[in-house]
């Protein structure tokens, strides 16, 4: 198992420096970003793909510093109705994927995206518990009509690459839980699409992690190591929110084209670093669910803790995730 981070919240370092601190926490992988709802600033992507950088030139780095290079992200929103946003996401999702062939990378993060609720929209729309069957209705189109022809074309540019397409299970998306994951699998009969495990995002759906891992089986290909903590407030709020607050610019989107909220004071759950939601058995419980699926499984942390600094952060998910007892 390749234990890792992802790199986006060292985005202010040098590639070079980004890693050195990967290898100071004892781990020995790295997820970089190519695109989507963030810049590339460990990636050259143009550089790569029009020949100027040479994939061994590139690759250099990671050998350099004993960390080895085991995923590229590319979340976004490929499906979003507008196409000032939409468009450049599928383009970075596709370059991604070409990237990856060139380097060698086996595993693309990405999300499935969403769609407007009707032809003609211009805002994506979340359609969950349908009980209203125009709810039905809208969710046909958005799988049948945009969903299902996307991603069939996807996954035929992923297998021409040799790369697997790992899907977040990201609330705000078609694909938000293994139902919804599975769904999109049988309905493209998708060779080389399945799931990234991050265990944030099912927690505060009240989904157990490895419940999850276990369901999807050999669909998981790749996993996150983030936590939630599901805080007292939830009792009286539940986990669903929309006290955010609009903000004019959020640093966190180091200039790409979304801009996110902030977060709500007396929260419902927040992301914490690994072992700040759950214990260690849950993490050693997940860690082998996933082993017994890929002994060789990428799994990379991803920080979004706020009440911890980037550096203090790394160190408490890292120490706690080799603390699960699994050998990198």
């Amino acid at each position: 198992m390749k234990l890792g981070v992802y790199t986006a919240i060292l985005h202010d370092r040098p590639l070079g420096e980004a890693l050195d601190v990967i290898a100071s926490l004892g781990l020995a992988g790295a997820e970089v970003n190519a695109g989507g709802f963030l810049p590339s600033p460990h990636l050259p992507v143009d550089e790569l793909l029009d020949g100027r950088l040479p994939p061994g030139e590139y690759l250099a780095e990671f050998v350099r510093a004993g960390v080895e290079l085991t995923g590229l992200n590319v979340n976004g929103n490929v499906l979003h109705p507008d196409l000032s946003v939409g468009g450049p996401d599928t383009a970075d999702l596709r370059r991604a994927i070409e990237v990856a062939g060139l380097l060698g990378v086996t595993r693309v993060v990405a999300m499935s995206g969403l769609p407007a609720a009707e032809p003609g929209g211009t805002v994506p729309v979340w359609n969950v518990v349908p009980w209203d069957s125009a709810y039905l209705d809208s969710l046909e189109y958005q799988w049948n009509e945009v969903a299902v022809p996307f991603w069939r074309e996807i996954d035929a540019l992923a297998v021409a690459h040799g790369v697997k397409v790992c899907l977040e299970m990201h609330p705000h998306n078609l694909v938000f839980n293994p139902a919804t994951l599975r769904r999109l699998v049988e309905l493209t009969g998708a060779r080389a699409i399945g799931a990234e495990l991050d265990p944030s995002h099912l927690f505060w759906q009240g989904i157990d992690p490895v419940a999850a891992v276990e369901d999807l089986g050999e669909l998981v290909f790749h996993a996150a190591a983030k936590d939630t903590r599901i805080n007292d407030r939830a009792r009286v709020n539940g986990v669903l929110d929309d006290r955010f607050t609009r903000v004019e610019r959020d640093p966190v989107s180091l200039g790409g084209r979304y801009t996110l909220n902030a977060w709500p004071a007396g929260s419902s759950w927040d992301f914490v670093a690994v072992g700040r939601g759950h214990d260690q058995v849950f993490w050693t419980r997940f860690l082998r669910a996933l082993r017994r699926i890929d002994p060789g499984m990428a799994v990379n942390i991803e920080h979004e803790d706020l009440e911890l600094g980037t550096l203090e952060g790394l160190e408490v998910a890292a120490r706690n995730l080799r603390s699960a007892g699994i050998p990198r």
